[in-house]
C-alpha cells in the first residue's frame, strides 16, 4: 500500500509538473488578461487557472480551456492589466488604523485649521479625558516646533497629545506636561530632545525618546480599538492590492493583536512583525525576543524580525549625519552606540532574527552596515536579510556595500521629490552637494542589491501606485507637467519598481517561494488594475485603480 501510494503521488507530481491534461478542473479561471508575471524573465501570459490555493497553470488563452468545468468560476479580463500584489515591506497598519478613528490632521496645511480641527473635536467630545491626535504634518509649523500655548488656548483643562506625521516628535499641551511631569529642570533623555522656550521652558514639542515621557501618562488603545484599527487598516491595504507586509514596529499588545486576528480568519494578508528594540535592554531583551517570536507564530503572521532606531530624523535634527547641520552645527546623534549596536545585532544574527533597521542619516546607514559587517564576521555569511529602511541619506563610499552583505535596501519611494519636507526643512540643512544623495535609489539599485520598496503609512500614503509614480519620475504625483524632476539621475525603470514592490519584497521577507511572481505552484496571489501601467503616461500612475485584489486564491476585494 505505501509503494503505491508513493507511485501515484510520483506520477500526480510528474503530471503537474509537465503541464498535463488535469484530473481535476481550476476553481478559478482568469483569462484574456495581459499578466505581468514577475517571474526571473519578466514573461507575460494570458490567462491563470487556481486550484485551492494555488496557481496550476499560466500561459496563453488556448491552454487554459482544459482547466474549466461545469463549477469553475471563470472571469474575463477583456485585456486588463494583472500583477502580482503587493506587498509593503516597512509600514505601520495598526497604528495608523487606530488613527483612522481619530483626530487626523493629514489632510490640513495650515495652524488655524489643526486647531479649529482640535477645538471642534473637544466640544463635541466632552467625556474624553485625553484628546489625542495625529498626523500633523512638520513643516506647517516654523522650525517643525509648535507651541503648547496655541493648544491651551482651546484645550486649558485636559490633557492634549498629538503625534507629528513621521512620528518622531509629538506636540502636546501644558496639562499633558503636567501630568508627565517635565518641567524647566527635567533633563533631555538619552536619544531624545525637550524643545524649549527662550525662557529654558518645555515649549510643547518633544523629540524622540523624549515623547516616552508623556506616551507613559497618556492611555492606551483598548483591545477592541486595536482589532477594530488593524481591521479597517487591512480593508484598506487589500483595496490598493496589498496582500503581505512587515509591520516596522510592534510590541507585545500589537502582536497579541495579529495573533487572535490571525486566529480568527481574520488576517487579510501575510505579515512578518518587526518586534520593538529597546536601546537601554540591548542584551536582556532577546530573551523576550525570541519568546515572543515562538509564541506569536500563526498561519499568516511570524514575529522574526526585530526593530532598530538607529537615528531619528532629519527634519528634526535628529538623524545621525557624517557632517554637521548647516543650522546647528552639530550631526545629530546616533540611538545606539556602535559598540552597543554591534553587539546586539550580531546576537539577534545568531539567533536567527532578521533585523530591520531605521536609518536616515548617512552616518547612522554606515553604523548600520558597520554592525551587519560586523555580525558577518563573528557568525559567518547567514541568509538573515536585513532590511534598511529610509537610507535617506547615503554617502556615495557606503552604496557598493549593501549588496555584498546580502543587506536589502528599503526606499520609501513617495518621499524622493522636492516637496516641502525636502524643500524647507532638509536641503537647507544639508545644503545642496549633500542633497544630491538624497534618496539615490538607482544608484543602489545598479549596485546588483535585491531592493524592496514600502510605504511608511501612516507616515505618507500605503497606495503603492503613488509611490511607483515618484519612483519613476522623481516629482509628486499631483504634479502632471513634464518639469524637472528632483535629481533625475535617480528616476528608476517602472519594471524595478514594480519588482521592488512584489518579488522583490517577497524576497525581503522570505516569501519568495511562496508569493511575489505568478508562477505555477505559487500561492494565487494576484491584483487586476484598471489600466496597463505600461501603456500610460507615468504621470497617470497614480490614477490608476485596483479592481481586484486575489490572496490564496480567494477574492478578498471586488
Amino acid at each position: 500500500m505505501i509503494k503505491k501510494s508513493i507511485a501515484c503521488s510520483v506520477l500526480f507530481a510528474s503530471l503537474f509538473l509537465m503541464g498535463g491534461a488535469p484530473e481535476q478542473k481550476a476553481d478559478t479561471v482568469l483569462r484574456h488578461g495581459r499578466i505581468y508575471t514577475m517571474d526571473a524573465p519578466r514573461s507575460w501570459a494570458e490567462s491563470i487557472a487556481i486550484q485551492g490555493e494555488r496557481i496550476h497553470y499560466i500561459g496563453d488563452d488556448p491552454g487554459v480551456v482544459e482547466w474549466i468545468g461545469p463549477q469553475t468560476q471563470v472571469i474575463e479580463l477583456s485585456g486588463k492589466f494583472v500583477l502580482p500584489s503587493f506587498i509593503d515591506s516597512h509600514v505601520h497598519p495598526l497604528s495608523a488604523g487606530i488613527d483612522m478613528g481619530r483626530l487626523d490632521f493629514d489632510a490640513m496645511t495650515t495652524k488655524e485649521q489643526i486647531l479649529k480641527a482640535t477645538a471642534d473635536h473637544a466640544a463635541s467630545h466632552p467625556d474624553e479625558k485625553w484628546i489625542l491626535g495625529s498626523n500633523w504634518q512638520l513643516p506647517v509649523f516654523p522650525q517643525a516646533n509648535p507651541k503648547k500655548e496655541w493648544l491651551d488656548e482651546i484645550v486649558p483643562e485636559r490633557p492634549v497629545l498629538m503625534t507629528s506625521a513621521d512620528g518622531h516628535s509629538v506636540w502636546v499641551n501644558s496639562k499633558a506636561l503636567e501630568l508627565a511631569g517635565i518641567t524647566k529642570s527635567t533633563p533631555d533623555p538619552e536619544g531624545g530632545r525637550i524643545e524649549r522656550n527662550e525662557n529654558g521652558e518645555p515649549s510643547g514639542t518633544l523629540r524622540e525618546s523624549a515623547t516616552d515621557l508623556v506616551y507613559k501618562v497618556a492611555p492606551e488603545p483598548t483591545p477592541e480599538e486595536r482589532f477594530r484599527g488593524l481591521q479597517n487598516a487591512l480593508k484598506k491595504m487589500n483595496a490598493l492590492g496589498i496582500t503581505g507586509f512587515q509591520d516596522a514596529s510592534v510590541g507585545p499588545e500589537a502582536l497579541k493583536t495579529y495573533l487572535e486576528t490571525d486566529k480568527g480568519g481574520f488576517l487579510t494578508a501575510r505579515v512578518t512583525a518587526a518586534q520593538y528594540a529597546d536601546p537601554e535592554k540591548p542584551v536582556e531583551q532577546i530573551a523576550d525576543l525570541k519568546s515572543l517570536r515562538a509564541s506569536h507564530q500563526g498561519k499568516r503572521l511570524h514575529a522574526t524580525a526585530v526593530k532598530i532606531f538607529v537615528d531619528g530624523v532629519i527634519e528634526a535634527n535628529t538623524a545621525a549625519m557624517l557632517n554637521p547641520y548647516v543650522d546647528t552645527k552639530t550631526p545629530g546623534e546616533l540611538l545606539w552606540k556602535p559598540e552597543k549596536l554591534n553587539e546586539f545585532v550580531k546576537n539577534l544574527d545568531r539567533e536567527g532574527f532578521q533585523v530591520h533597521f531605521h536609518a536616515i542619516g548617512d552616518w547612522a546607514v554606515r553604523a548600520a552596515l558597520n554592525s551587519v559587517e560586523e555580525a558577518r564576521k563573528v557568525n559567518g555569511f547567514r541568509d538573515s536579510r536585513p532590511i534598511f529602511s529610509h537610507i535617506e541619506v547615503i554617502d556615495p563610499a557606503e552604496i557598493k556595500r549593501f549588496g555584498p552583505l546580502g543587506a536589502i535596501p528599503c526606499f520609501q519611494p513617495l518621499w524622493a521629490w522636492e516637496d516641502e519636507y525636502i524643500k524647507d526643512l532638509t536641503i537647507p540643512k544639508l545644503s545642496r552637494e549633500r542633497a544630491r544623495w538624497i534618496y539615490p535609489i538607482r544608484s543602489v539599485m545598479s549596485t546588483g542589491a535585491t531592493m524592496a520598496l514600502g510605504s511608511d503609512w501612516s507616515v505618507s500614503s500605503v497606495n503603492p501606485l503613488d509611490g511607483i509614480e515618484v519612483a519613476v519620475r522623481r516629482q509628486g504625483i499631483n504634479v502632471k507637467e513634464d518639469g524637472p524632476a528632483f535629481i533625475p539621475e535617480e528616476r528608476i525603470s517602472l519594471h524595478t519598481a514594480l519588482a521592488a514592490y512584489t518579488i522583490g519584497s517577497a524576497y525581503a521577507n522570505f516569501w519568495e517561494k511562496e508569493t511575489g511572481s505568478l508562477e505555477k505552484g505559487k500561492s494565487a496571489d494576484l491584483i487586476v488594475l484598471s489600466q496597463n501601467l505600461f501603456e500610460i503616461a507615468p504621470s497617470e500612475i497614480n490614477e490608476t485603480t485596483v479592481t481586484m485584489t486575489i490572496l490564496e486564491g480567494k477574492i478578498i476585494h471586488q
